[in-house]
């Protein structure tokens, strides 16, 4: 089996390179200048026990298929129509994403889906180097079928990834997973938008218990935090990289690099869309996406919104009435 890894960035590139380092056939697929650093240095994963430098083969776009081939989609959410659409539809093609959509768009194209949970502290922020904070084992992943199921391949995929310095599960409901994780990553805006000062909690909760609100109203069941801390206990915690911790995650990440998009329509977005199928007022989520949509697209600095700024806007809409 041939990983091919599109979008080897924070996540797909420890995945890759933790897959490689273990003795698996590994492709990378990445772009611009990290592809350029990729081909002419390899790449340079950094973990709180080793600094490691990996010639890892990559390549800027397709290639030709094998029949053992496994695609490991690893893109932000808004980019994954464009990374799928020039590879061959028979091959499986594992959703290593944040979000609940991708798999979805990913079954209008392609028959063998499969859904990857991913809880993994890494970042990426300059060309070539990774930088994962997970430790002993790099994070968590549970991997099943789409809509549902868990078959042979999700099952060699799980094995391997065990052997693979994480912790990977094989699981029917990856999607009972992955709903669990966007109630996490709701805070992502919050955290991109105004960082991790004092206060921020209330916003998060806010947040969180209007998402919790429609997911149930919805009928979707999802998985709860005491679930996912009872399996990485003691084998995925974050730790300091040489004393530093990780300045924060994937949101975060894309306005550090100044990528010009966002996340956000796929998170907030999500729990906004089920508020207004529902006739459920989400107001926090919809000021999240908005302003971390302007955020991307002024190339605003992580962090640079004052906390009592977000909470008067999220006010604000609360009292004109969300829809």
């Amino acid at each position: 089996m041939r990983y091919i890894v599109i979008g080897a960035g924070a996540i797909g590139g420890t995945i890759g390179a933790r897959l490689h380092q273990s003795g698996h056939e590994v492709l990378l697929i990445a772009r611009g200048p990290h592809y350029e650093a990729l081909r002419s240095d390899g790449l340079r994963l950094i973990t709180p026990h080793d600094d490691l430098r990996m010639d890892i083969p990559v390549a800027a776009g397709p290639v030709p298929v094998r029949e053992d081939d496994v695609l490991i989609l690893a893109t932000k959410s808004q980019d994954t129509v464009g990374a799928l659409d020039p590879w061959p539809r028979h091959l499986p093609v594992v959703c290593a994403q944040n979000g609940v959509e991708n798999e979805r768009v990913a079954l209008r194209r392609f028959d063998r889906v499969y859904g990857m949970c991913v809880w993994l502290p890494a970042s990426h922020t300059e060309p070539g180097v990774v930088a994962c904070y997970g430790s002993p084992r790099s994070g968590l992943l549970h991997i099943g079928g789409y809509p549902h199921g868990a078959d042979e391949t999700a099952k060699q995929i799980a094995t391997d990834l065990d052997g693979s310095s994480f912790v990977a599960l094989s699981s029917p409901e990856v999607m009972r997973w992955k709903y669990g994780k966007l109630l996490g990553n709701l805070n992502n805006a919050v955290e991109a938008l105004v960082g991790h000062g004092a206060g921020v909690e209330e916003i998060m909760e806010h947040a969180r218990t209007e998402g919790m609100a429609v997911l149930e109203e919805a009928g979707l069941p999802y998985s709860t935090r005491r679930e996912e801390r009872e399996l990485r206990r003691d084998k995925v915690e974050v730790v300091p990289i040489g004393g530093k911790t990780r300045d924060g995650g994937s949101s975060w990440q894309s306005l550090a690099r100044g990528t010009g998009s966002i996340e956000a329509d796929y998170l907030n977005g999500e729990i906004v869309l089920l508020g207004r199928e529902l006739g459920i007022p989400t107001p926090a989520n919809e000021v999240l996406q908005r302003e971390a949509n302007r955020f991307a697209l002024e190339r605003r600095r992580p962090g640079s919104m004052e906390l009592e700024t977000l909470s008067a806007l999220i006010d604000e809409r609360s009292a004109a009435g969300s829809h």
